[in-house]
């Protein structure tokens, strides 16, 4: 049996020219895109916030014991909530939600065939 680099190139020795494409669909845009939902973003701050349930349940669920604990999980809660502002101020020039993009392609629709 041939490979499949070889099938290739018997295949194009037989017919020198590319072949033709032929689409099943017409080459234009649709007038809608799905209704998708955004990618959720990684878990932060598990390792602290583990390290702050474990304190608790040694000291019997005590604030005061555990201080450190809480004040490290509250710290990396706020550096990861200003991490994904940041990312979300940067994204709004890149994407557009699939709501906007259904709207603006209902305002500019495709011409069906090209005269």
């Amino acid at each position: 049996m041939a490979t499949p680099s070889l099938r290739g190139r018997l295949a194009r020795l037989g017919n020198p020219r590319k072949p033709v494409l032929k689409p099943s669909k017409p080459l234009i845009l649709a007038d809608r895109v799905g209704e998708r939902r955004r990618e959720r973003g990684e878990a932060t701050c598990i390792t602290e916030m583990s390290v702050m349930m474990a304190c608790w349940k040694r000291n019997e669920f005590r604030d005061e014991a555990c201080r450190k604990e809480i004040q490290d999980f509250f710290d990396c809660a706020s550096k990861a909530e200003a991490a994904r502002k940041m990312r979300s101020i940067q994204g709004e020039c890149g994407n557009l939600s699939p709501k906007k993009v259904n709207m603006l392609l209902q305002r500019f629709p495709n011409k069906p065939h090209v005269s």
